[in-house]
């Protein structure tokens, strides 16, 4: 490809992600929107799909159109993945119903999870050597940048892209205008359509000359079956920890069960087969099980940062999306910094140099952010996870790019997959936990609103035996519960600062030289790249 071709099919990828990264951040800041509409705060567990199916259906794509990235062509996936990601977002937006809505997110979520292992094994094929790092940086950096504008983007369009007066203004009341347009929730979803059509249009464009050729090898249709069976079952039992059976049926046990059958079927068949769904022998090169390690492990220190952080805004400050957004959207800009920075930075040093790097900025910004309480300044928790961000960033693209190249080229979709799999693996276990400890927490204030003898043990002697109705007893309360809630969440943020810590280990595998990679070998033929490929990033 000549060089401009490369840099619009590497900006159409970035994209592409950078659309993905918003949709994970701004349908949050429509979620109470959505709960006022199509269900009601009395059903919120049924509503809570809204959020799982897209997480269910995001991780169960990822592996399925990683192997498929090393099948099929490259451009021809990503361009089906854009329009399936498209398609769901415009179901997502006309959704009269809760059930249209979260099949719906399904649809968007499946679309969304296929795009980011095929961007990232496209941007691994476009560039060889240091120029491969520096593209990997743009396709992580582009995910965090849309992470950060998402809830900035989401207060935007709720506050300003309710069409309702202008429709009633030119005589139009009801009917199906007013059904599709408003309220202004719909275009959360309704924004990202033309810009995955456009960022399709990119693709198909700049593809005729990309030169990647289809991989040779089948794809095992039943060893994809179970894995992914196993996969979803698996995120599924872990999500649904703390819920209570619906209907009396057992789904965390029954989920469980199916998830251990097909996940042994699929590592046995995994073994056995000539051409298998996924490669085993990979997790034999400790760059490469370092790097999925290091993926699964950041993952669970993102989910604690983020959840927590919001939960720390809503149940100790007591404030609402507006400072929740200038709260994550630092956070998520500092991760595209700390992203982008990386792909430059290991131009000059070892990849698992900027991991440790990376790995110690975090654990500051969380062992800091683990000191805030309700009387803390604003500033004080966003420099923190600030700080956390441009750790979590500078982890990005070392990790991927180890993965990618001790693969080798004829698996870079499937080492792709693996590590982002690993990521949102990570972050459903530390949702779990963090959702856990948030029920406990909400049952306790509960009690204390109805029990007067456990109310009495919290209160100040001043207030004890005060009806609840008393304004003073209330404050009290609310006080306690904050303080509460600020102690639980610092000793979560310390938990997931220890297990950074920990991921200095694999990290520490991912080094170069010593290793015993049945992929090919990418850091050798890497470093006489050519002087086009050098060119062409340096001026995208």
């Amino acid at each position: 490809m000549t060089p401009a071709s490369r840099a619009v099919m590497l900006a159409a990828l970035c994209l592409g992600v950078l659309l993905v990264g918003v949709e994970l951040f701004i349908t949050a800041v429509a979620l109470p929107d959505i709960f006022f509409d199509l269900s009601g705060w009395n059903e919120l567990r049924r509503a809570s799909w809204i959020i799982t199916a897209y997480l269910v259906a995001y991780i169960a794509a990822m592996p399925l159109a990683g192997r498929a990235a090393d099948r099929f062509g490259l451009p021809r996936l990503m361009i089906l993945s854009l329009l399936l990601f498209a398609f769901g977002s415009l179901v997502c937006g006309a959704a009269p119903t809760l059930e249209v809505l979260v099949f719906g997110r399904v649809i968007q979520g499946a679309g969304a999870g296929a795009i980011l292992p095929i961007a990232t094994a496209g941007a691994s094929h476009l560039y060889g050597g240091h120029s491969r790092s520096r593209a990997l940086g743009f396709i992580g950096a582009a995910t965090f940048l849309g992470m950060a504008i998402g809830p900035l983007l989401g207060a935007l369009i709720l506050g300003w892209l309710d069409l309702r007066d202008a429709l009633a203004s030119i005589g139009i009341w009801g009917g199906a205008a007013v059904d599709y347009l408003v309220p202004a929730w719909r275009w959360v979803f309704y924004l990202t359509v033309p810009l995955a059509l456009l960022a399709a249009i990119y693709v198909w464009a700049a593809s005729p000359e990309w030169d990647v050729e289809p991989g040779a090898s089948r794809m095992d249709a039943v060893g994809a079956i179970l894995f992914s069976t196993a996969l979803t079952t698996g995120l599924l039992a872990v999500t649904l920890i703390g819920d209570q059976p619906q209907a009396g049926i057992p789904v965390i046990p029954v989920a469980t069960v199916i998830a251990l059958v097909t996940g042994a079927a699929a590592i046995l068949r995994m073994l056995r087969v000539e051409e298998p769904f996924l490669d085993l022998r990979l997790f034999a090169n400790r760059i490469f099980s370092g790097a999925v390690l290091v993926s699964l492990l950041t993952g669970y220190a993102l989910a604690t940062a983020i959840v927590g952080m919001a939960a720390f805004i809503d149940r100790v400050r007591f404030a609402g999306p507006e400072e929740q957004g200038l709260v994550l959207g630092p956070m998520a800009l500092f991760m595209a910094i700390g992203a982008f920075a990386s792909g430059f930075m290991m131009r000059r040093f070892d990849g698992t140099l900027v991991t440790i790097v990376g790995l110690a900025t975090s654990v500051v910004g969380l062992l800091w952010l683990s000191t805030t309480r309700i009387d803390s300044e604003l500033y004080v928790p966003v420099a923190a996870i600030s700080l956390f961000g441009l750790g979590f960033g500078l982890t990005v693209t070392p990790r991927s790019m180890a993965a990618v190249e001790a693969a080798g080229r004829a698996a870079f979709g499937a080492a792709s997959a693996a590590v982002t799999v690993a990521r949102m693996a990570g972050m459903a276990v530390g949702m779990a936990i963090l959702t856990a400890f948030g029920t406990t927490r909400i049952d306790q204030v509960t009690v204390a609103l109805g029990d007067q003898v456990y109310r009495d043990s919290i209160l100040p002697p001043e207030l004890v035996g005060q009806p609840l109705a008393d304004p003073l007893v209330l404050d009290a309360i609310e006080l306690w519960a904050s303080a509460e809630a600020a102690e639980v969440l610092g000793q979560l943020f310390v938990v997931a600062a220890l297990v950074l810590v920990v991921a200095a280990i694999p990290a520490w595998l991912m080094r170069e030289g010593g290793g015993n990679g049945v992929g090919e070998p990418e850091r050798t033929r890497g470093r006489i790249a050519s002087t086009e490929d050098e060119d062409a990033v340096a001026g995208f």
